[in-house]
């Protein structure tokens, strides 16, 4: 059975259209689909991905939505107002034009000028945002694991059992993840760090193909152990890049 995962959309909902149309294509509209989060942010509609997401998921798509980082900084600006993260290593807060915050509001009617104070974005936010996006927010899960696979937003912490996993390693870990050459007890389905196309690296998949940062939204495909890249041409096998093998 094939399954497959949507890397980061960041508010463009012509391509998640696109993408969820070239599955279909190829897997059947009962198909399965895991996407791994940061719908919003930076892209001019994440009002409508999200809508997009809720809907499939209402009409009974196998749809697996996870939490991304940016989807849990806008889920915190709703609840809290809060736009500073210590996670940002730049010190941006979210509102900043390269975060993408106010791409996000302004698809929900608000008037995000930057010259705005945050209270009135908060404000405006709270009565322009649906309740059902502030639900679908609050709920997502952290995780998937699957057939040997493990589905997650940025990856996990190399030495450290799934359950003994932290929120914030598993929506914002870099580093220690993407330099671990080791295998893992699965191959660990990721996004998060926007790469230039998709990437099989014998123990992980980083489908963060750059959508956020003007590029194309990728999506794969998982039979078993083989990995493809689902393309506007079809299927194209992605085999282990030089950094090991598949996992088990």
């Amino acid at each position: 059975m094939t399954i497959y995962a949507v890397g980061d959309i960041h508010g463009h909902r012509a391509q998640l259209d696109a993408v969820i149309d070239r599955i279909e294509a190829d897997g059947g509209a009962d198909a399965q689909v895991v996407f791994l989060g940061d719908y919003v942010d930076r892209g001019p509609d994440s009002c409508g991905v999200l809508d997009r997401l809720i809907a499939g998921q209402r009409d009974g798509r196998r749809w697996t939505c996870l939490t991304g980082n940016h989807d849990r900084m806008f889920h915190d600006f709703l609840t809290e107002g809060t736009v500073d993260f210590d996670e940002v290593k730049s010190g941006l807060p979210w509102t900043d034009r390269r975060l993408g915050g106010l791409a996000t509001l302004a698809s929900y009617g608000v008037d995000a000028s930057p010259a705005r104070a945050v209270s009135e974005l908060w404000a405006e936010a709270r009565e322009a945002v649906p309740q059902a996006h502030r639900a679908f927010l609050r709920d997502l899960p952290l995780y998937h694991d699957q057939d040997g696979l493990l589905f997650v937003h940025a990856g996990i912490r190399p030495g450290v059992a799934l359950s003994d996993q932290v929120t914030r390693d598993l929506i914002w870990i870099r580093d220690d993840f993407l330099l671990h050459r080791d295998p893992f007890d699965w191959l660990v389905v990721h996004g998060h760090t926007a790469v230039d196309s998709a990437e099989h690296r014998g123990n992980r998949v980083n489908l963060d193909g750059g959508a956020g940062h003007g590029r194309a939204l990728r999506v794969a495909g998982f039979d078993g152990r083989e990995v493809f890249e689902l393309t506007d041409q079809g299927r194209r096998p992605m085999p282990p890049g030089d950094w090991g093998t598949f996992p088990g």
